[in-house]
């Protein structure tokens, strides 16, 4: 690879970097180019990417920035997942593919600008997806309106049968 090639590289890593929601460093070692092709096609359909670079070249694209403290877990084959909408859908993906092809190892990453290890990435992909989250939260903020209203329909429920009954002794 020529020098210009690399330099071309590195600045579309940096970047790449800049806009991500959530960078997930994994080891793809031992997964061949069909398994390596299925998780790409996989995390194309959520709007993720994934791209394999040497690491030469992912350290120099992160020295002198802000994102330097990820140079630690950046030690074997590694390759990116870049997302730049949803952190979670990536880690969930990543983790399910994971348990299908151990060979697949998640390595850490980057989370909102934090550097994470292989356990945060992990716990990330626990958390329900934003559809379900949003859902429990206005049935949370829909149930202390009705309750109200349950309990301010009660009195007059009760003075409505006291009023019916009263009714119907004296007639």
């Amino acid at each position: 690879m020529l020098r210009k090639e690399k330099e071309q590289i590195v600045a579309q890593l940096q970047e790449s970097l800049k806009g991500t929601k959530a960078t997930i460093l994994t080891d793809y070692r031992g997964l061949d180019v069909a398994e390596i092709t299925l998780l790409r096609n996989q995390l194309r359909q959520i709007s993720a990417r994934y791209r394999v670079v040497k690491n030469a070249l992912i350290k120099l694209a992160l020295k002198n920035t802000d994102l330097e403290p990820l140079l630690d877990q950046i030690s074997g084959p590694t390759a990116l997942t870049f997302s730049y909408d949803d952190p979670i859908s990536p880690a969930k993906l990543l983790k399910e593919f994971s348990k299908k092809q151990p060979k697949l190892e998640i390595k850490g990453g980057l989370v909102e600008g934090r550097v994470v290890d292989q356990d945060a990435i992990k716990n990330l992909a626990e958390i329900p997806r934003r559809e379900v989250l949003m859902g429990h939260l206005v049935s949370v903020l829909g149930a202390g309106p009705i309750r109200l209203v349950t309990v301010l329909s009660a009195n007059l429920q009760k003075l409505l049968q006291v009023l019916n009954a009263t009714r119907l002794q004296r007639e």
